[in-house]
Order: C-alpha cells, then structure tokens, then sequence
C-alpha cells in the first residue's frame, strides 16, 4: 500500500493529485448512480412474468456496459477537454448505441407494463447518466442543453403513448432535465476547475523560467558593465603599443605594462561579480524561505538570533536555507516547516524540519546531489550537515558551522516567529 501511495499519489504534484481524485471520483459516481438508480429499482418494481425478468435482465446488463465504457473513454474525454489530446474519431458511437439500447429497453418496459412507473423513471436517468457525463465536455453547452431538450421531449413523447399520464409524463421530463444539469455540475465544472488549476501551474513555471532568465539578464549586465570599458581601453591601449613598437620606441612596455595592470584589475572585478551572484545572504534566504513557504499555503515559523557571522558563514547557511526549502515544495506533502537558528558558545547551527514526508528506505544523511553540494559548502567552513527522517513523518536537516576564537559575535537574540 506504501509502495501504491508513493507510485500513484506522493510522488505526483497537486495539480495531479487533484486530477486523479476527480477522475476517480468521476468513476465512482457512475457505477453508484447508475447502478442505485436501477438495479435497486427493478428488483422491486418488475412485475412478476418471464418477459419483465428477461427485459430486466437486459437493462442491467446494458447498463453495466454503459458504466465500462464511460470509465474507459473517461481520460481521453478529459484530455481532449483539456486541449492535450484529440478526441478519437467515433469515440461517442458506442456509448450512443449502448444509450439507445437502455432506452429501448426502458420503454418497452413501461410499453409492456413490466415496470411501475417510479421504476421506468429511474432508469431513464439511469441510462443518461453514464453518456451526459462524457458528452457534456466534448460539445459546447449550449449544443447539449439544446440536444437534450431534444432527447426529454423524444422521451416525454414515447412514455405518452404508454403512460397517458401528466404527472408521468412531466416527471419523464424532470428527470431528463435533472440529469442533463447533473451532468454539466458534476463533470463539466470539475473539468473546469482542472483547467484553471492546470493554467495556473503553467504560469507557476512560466514565472520561474522568466525569474531565471532575468537573473541571466542582470549577470549579463554586470560582466558588460564591468568589462565593456575595460577591454575597449586594453583594445586601444594594446594597438597603441603595436604602433609603438613597431617605431622602436620605448613607451611601447609603458604601455603593455598599463595593459597587463587593467586585465588583473578586470580579472577582479568579474571575480567579485562572480562572488556575490554565487553567494547568499543569510537573511535574505530566511526571509524568501517564510515568504515562499506561507505563499505555497505551509505554515513557516522562523526563530532566527540575530549574530555577526562572518560572511563565510552566512553564505554556506544562506545556501543550506535555499535548498531545504526547496525540497520542503518540491517532496512530501508538507503542512508545517519550522527554521531555527542558534548562536552557541563557539559554533552555530541551523535547524529546518517539515512534516509530510513519508519514512525512506534510505538511511538519515542519505541523499542527493542537493545535499552533497551542502556539505560540500558547509565542510569549506568546517561545517557539518545532518538530513533525515524522524518521527516517521517528519524530514530534519541541521547544519553545524563552528565559530573561530576571533569572530566577533555580538549576539543580541531576537525571535522571529511568523
């Protein structure tokens, strides 16, 4: 059952998650409706000769196939809905003809007078059920409450010649009607509130691929500005030289010497852009982590005190921050997530736990290349990094940096909490 859950449910995003449980739910309800509405029904409403078991018999079948069918062209349905497929050419025609049969069936009963008339009724909307769920995302709505009103006036008239009745032949009519606005709640507003959830998750990674991309945009930017005039002044200076040195006079080494002075002077200035686009400011990280986490709908709670790192320090800090809040969205299904930080005496440590996370196979510490890439950054600082399960459910990584005798920590503690 793990295994199921791990395969089928934790490893899916919400969108999915949501998705399957419509589908599912999709299914559900056409077996339970189909079938309460008219196996219940016709076990007491039938009469009591051979043709009305038979007839009986028949429509139960029927309808059995009709729940198959509906369930089997379900997704394709529901992708072509969604625009991710196309629809099978005569997707329609065999829950069509299994529709006509069901209510040929159902007429002949209430023609025979196999059935009492709450009996017919009930398996009308039985037998509508299973076609006006798929049927009603593939054509507009309009084209299927214009059909329909077609099919409940066809319906209304071939019940009339059997059951002259007006109370029946309305109530023929309300139960066409109850089952075409059914159709269109239960199927046609899940499927689209799928598409909506579907249409924000792409703007979600639009937004992320455009945050990228500035970011690539303003490095960009930097490097131009920093090197832009530097190499145009070693391109002029370096053919100045060449001039020079081709007329044999000595300020040709003034010059190169000026050269070779303004490459190192570029060389540390795209070190020092380098520098600050690769490190994190621990503050900020912390921050971003509560802001992002409580946007994604996970109540974060910080308890940061406020210390003098040294820039090391907060930089590898600022990095383990950023990753465990991004395994915090991207794994489990998490509902809490608490970051701590706290200055000792000669080290500090930083805490981050959420909930929502299945036991793994792996042991704690296990990992990947996220958290080989922290230790990495924590052990040029001589730190260390601890990640794993605990509680069964709940997902710990503590990062240890220690403090050299001459960091100056003035610690004024001041909690944080969200």
């Amino acid at each position: 059952m793990r295994r199921w859950q791990q395969r089928h449910w934790r490893e899916r995003s919400k969108a999915e998650r949501v998705e399957l449980y419509t589908v599912v739910t999709w299914y559900v309800t056409t077996w339970f409706f189909s079938l309460c509405w008219l196996l219940l029904p016709l076990l007491g409403g039938l009469g009591h000769r051979p043709v009305a078991a038979v007839l009986g018999a028949l429509l139960v079948v029927v309808a059995v196939l009709q729940c198959a069918v509906c369930n089997r062209l379900t997704r394709p349905v529901l992708d072509h809905y969604l625009g991710r497929a196309e629809l099978p050419a005569g997707a329609h025609r065999a829950p069509g003809v299994l529709l006509g049969l069901a209510l040929g069936l159902t007429v002949t009963l209430s023609a025979l007078h196999a059935a009492d008339p709450m009996t017919v009724r009930l398996a009308i909307g039985a037998c509508l059920l299973p076609f006006g769920l798929l049927y009603g995302l593939t054509v507009p709505v309009r084209v299927f409450l214009r059909r329909s009103a077609v099919l409940a006036g066809v319906l209304m008239g071939l019940i009339g010649l059997t059951d002259r009745s007006a109370a029946g032949i309305l109530a023929t009519g309300l139960m066409t009607a109850f089952h075409t606005l059914f159709s269109l709640l239960a199927c046609r507003c899940g499927a689209w509130t799928l598409s909506v959830l579907w249409e924000a998750e792409r703007a979600r990674e639009v937004e992320a691929r455009l945050a990228v991309a500035e970011e690539r945009l303003r490095f960009g930017r930097d490097l131009h500005d920093v090197l832009g005039r530097n190499l145009s002044v070693i391109s002029l200076k370096s053919e100045l030289a060449v001039q020079l040195a081709r007329r044999g006079r000595p300020e040709a080494v003034e010059q190169m010497i000026e050269v070779q002075r303004i490459a190192q002077e570029s060389q540390r200035e795209v070190r020092d852009v380098v520098r600050g686009y690769r490190e994190a400011d621990l503050g900020v990280e912390l921050a971003g982590a509560q802001g992002v986490l409580t946007a994604a709908g996970i109540d974060c709670e910080v308890r940061a005190e406020s210390a003098e790192l040294p820039a090391e320090v907060q930089s590898a800090l600022g990095w383990v921050v950023r990753e465990a809040t991004t395994n915090v969205l991207r794994h489990g299904d998490a509902g809490r997530c608490t970051v701590g930080l706290r200055v000792l005496e000669g080290h500090v440590v930083l805490t981050v736990e959420n909930d929502g996370v299945a036991a793994r196979a792996s042991a704690p510490g296990g990992g990947g290349s996220g958290l080989a890439g922290l230790r990495e950054r924590l052990a040029a600082v001589a730190g260390t990094l601890e990640a794993g399960v605990v509680d069964a459910d709940r997902f710990r990584v503590v990062a240890e940096v220690p403090l050299g005798d001459g960091a100056a920590l003035g610690k004024r503690v001041s909690e944080v909490t969200s």
